[in-house]
């Protein structure tokens, strides 16, 4: 495997340090590229083709970080709305209390396809499918 067939690091560390974020009772926030593709993020709240959004776990639901994208339903306005943000598109994630956190290149994604939900979906089934099933069994 060449260095340019490696997935993507941003996915694996988005989610580490969002997590480190939590642990440690502060505030994620996420900084995403606004005027990249299928960025769906409230229009009214992006400055300069970006926005900053607050991720903690009160402040949002459905939290998921996926390999190709991060996802959440969350209020703007008292209006929930469905966030939907590119792995691409994530320039950074952060603590808003003393701004700890990871800034990512942004040209990490440059010569890289990003494979489908449904792609990454089949590809883990089949990696099941080949495991032996686990079994329980009742010991006297």
């Amino acid at each position: 495997m060449t260095q340019t067939d490696l997935s993507p690091t941003r996915p694996y560390l988005a989610r580490a340090i969002y997590e480190w974020i939590c642990d440690n009772q502060l505030t994620p926030y996420l900084l995403v590229d606004a005027t990249q593709a299928n960025v769906h993020v409230p229009p009214q709240h992006i400055k300069d083709g970006q926005i900053v959004l607050n991720i903690t776990p009160h402040a949002v639901h459905k939290f998921q970080i996926e390999h190709t994208a991060i996802h959440f339903n969350a209020r703007f306005g008292g209006v929930a709305q469905d966030i939907y943000v590119p792995m691409s598109a994530v320039m950074g994630i952060y603590s808003r209390e003393n701004g700890q956190g990871l800034f990512f290149d942004p040209q990490e994604y440059e010569h890289y396809t990003m494979p489908s939900e449904d792609a990454l979906a089949e590809t883990q089934a089949a990696q099941t499918d080949t495991k032996k099933k686990p079994t329980l069994r009742i010991l006297d």
